[in-house]
């Protein structure tokens, strides 16, 4: 099958676009291989190339954790979908029966596992996954729009909605606006009443950004985050931050942060190492928190408002599979406002 795939890590030079990788297996009794159309990339497939600590590969490793396509078979105990059904995929694997998959937080899973970085990934013709992991959608949405649309809004969705519990007038800053989580928790904090700071160090994407909502624009090689954020607020700071950065925003996301404010991170683009004063986290009564992925119920109800046509990806650029090298290097590069997609199918 035509594949992305890398044999050892490091630089961008270790994709390659190969036709004749193997074909994933059926699969077990729960389980569903689907035929991919399109799929999209995520900063977790940049530092899957480069390489994460305690994370093995073997040679003609498939990436890609996002995806969508057509149901092409269906193991012996599967109901949910039947073959020939336009799926997207939820490229978050837990195990279903541990303590934390039991309560309903499958993100904690012990075995949690993603697509592209611990199993075969997306950017190939098939992959295999348990069915409870994918989800029919309507025609309405296009190959491109699912493909783009799960791993960055329901980290989002988490981070926004079940995490920071973002309420109606409050004031939100997402750091680093552009990718697909930013851009994604942008669009989820605006559909809940929430007035939206956004930073970048693009006057470009700031301005895309107040296309699609964001009420105040930063940018952070000219401003003063934290100092401009409480010019404004006179003293008072956000309610809540939306970081995925780390060390480079951790600084002014906890400057621009106000009493009793909650900060939520999925990430660590710009480095893992931060320093807190522990003095302003308690007397300002700080909840910091992280957040990775989402559980079950989470991706029903992102799939959900995809399907009703209110939470829709923005989309940076569609290539494909043959291109994905440049696909790779367009994630790098950090000039994307929204995903980047390559098609599969054609």
């Amino acid at each position: 099958m035509r594949a992305l795939t890398i044999d050892a890590h490091g630089g961008l030079e270790q994709i390659t676009f190969r036709d004749d990788a193997a074909l994933p297996l059926a699969g077990g009794a729960g389980d569903v291989r689907v035929r991919l159309r399109a799929a999209a990339l995520n900063h977790l497939d940049l530092f899957v190339v480069a390489g994460i600590p305690g994370v093995n590969i073997t040679p003609q490793w498939v990436l890609g954790a996002d995806g969508m396509g057509v149901v092409e078979s269906v193991g012996t105990d599967v109901r949910t979908v039947k073959i020939g059904d336009r799926v997207v995929i939820n490229p978050g694997v837990s195990c279903h029966v541990c303590e934390y998959c039991m309560s309903g937080d499958q993100s904690a899973c012990v075995k949690f596992a993603l697509l592209g970085e611990h199993r075969p990934g997306t950017f190939a013709e098939f992959v295999t996954v348990p069915a409870i992991n994918v989800r029919r959608i309507p025609d309405a949405i296009s190959d491109v729009q699912a493909a783009a649309f799960t791993l960055a809004t329901l980290t989002a969705w988490r981070m926004v909605v079940t995490r920071a519990q973002v309420k109606p007038g409050e004031n939100v800053l997402i750091q680093g606006i552009g990718g697909g989580v930013a851009v994604a928790a942008l669009q989820i904090a605006k559909a809940r009443g929430a007035r939206v700071w956004v930073t970048s160090s693009s006057d470009e994407k700031l301005a895309k950004a107040a296309a699609i909502g964001a009420d105040e624009t930063l940018n952070y090689t000219t401003t003063d985050i934290a100092r401009e954020v409480r010019r404004s607020t006179n003293k008072r700071g956000v309610d809540v931050v939306i970081d995925s950065a780390g060390s480079a925003s951790w600084a002014s996301s906890l400057g621009a942060l106000g009493r009793r404010g909650r900060l939520v991170t999925c990430g660590a683009s710009s480095g893992p190492i931060v320093l807190t004063d522990l003095r302003k986290m308690f007397w300002n009564q700080w909840t910091l928190m992280g957040s990775t992925m989402g559980n079950d119920a989470e991706f029903d109800a992102i799939v959900g408002e995809l399907a009703a046509g209110r939470l829709i990806p923005s989309v940076d650029i569609v290539l494909p599979l043959s291109e994905g090298r440049a696909a790779f290097e367009r994630l790098a590069s950090g000039k994307q406002f929204g995903k980047v997609v390559v098609l599969v199918d054609g």
